[in-house]
């Protein structure tokens, strides 16, 4: 076997061959409800809203978008952007790699990060926050959630395709927040088990944060 045959395959390949069962698998999270109940309470009408790692649009875009801020969905998967073209037409979404979309400096009134990092190194996924926090309004909002398990390169199989998997421990990520220039307001810890026969608990953390108004040097 070539090294390449050896490695899993990219972020878009693996939710390429999701798809919609991704969507199903993970509706019933009601801390991912809690978590948008969380932002829209503290939205602005019309607020621009980026959501990274879109997926199929459900449940993120759409509730935003019903609510009437302006959505702004990436993702890497043409499978998922497709799907979520078709059920959420009032947000607008992009495949690509949101580190190559220009994103203007304070630009969105909040950003959802609902676990887009897990197939990113620690280093790119800090770097990545960073980023988002610089198009992020002074005093804007950001959600971050993920699998907060201290695991760095780690093989697995998700929803029976297999991936490379990254996650910092709950208070490893609460430090690239807030060294990313954001507040942590508040926090919800679950355990979920997604609705697949392949699919086994997992714990969920999901840091609800803003930007500080003074962000750091070098941010």
């Amino acid at each position: 076997m070539t090294d390449e045959q050896q490695q899993p395959p990219a972020a878009a390949a693996v939710f390429d061959a999701l798809g919609a069962e991704y969507e199903k698998a993970f509706a019933g999270s009601t801390t991912h409800r809690h978590s948008l109940e969380w932002l829209l309470g503290r939205l602005e009408p019309g607020s621009r809203v980026l959501d990274v790692g879109s997926g199929t649009g459900r449940p993120t875009a759409e509730t935003l978008a019903g609510a009437g801020h302006e959505v702004l969905g990436v993702d890497v998967s043409p499978v998922m952007v497709e799907l979520a073209r078709r059920r959420v037409p009032a947000a607008t979404f992009q495949c690509a790699d949101v580190r190559d979309v220009p994103l203007a400096d304070g630009s969105f009134d909040a950003v959802c990060v609902y676990f887009s990092l897990l197939q990113l190194d620690r280093r790119e996924q800090a770097d990545l926050v960073r980023l988002l926090v610089r198009a992020l309004k002074p005093e804007g909002y950001m959600v971050l959630a993920t699998v907060p398990l201290d695991v760095e390169g780690v093989d697995a199989t998700f929803m029976g395709q297999p991936v490379r998997v990254t996650s910092f421990a709950a208070q490893d990520l609460t430090t690239v927040a807030e060294e990313a220039g954001l507040e942590v307001l508040a926090q919800e810890a679950s355990l979920f088990t997604p609705a697949h026969p392949d699919a086994r608990p997992e714990p969920h953390l999901f840091l609800h944060c803003r930007r500080r108004a003074a962000t750091p040097p070098g941010v």
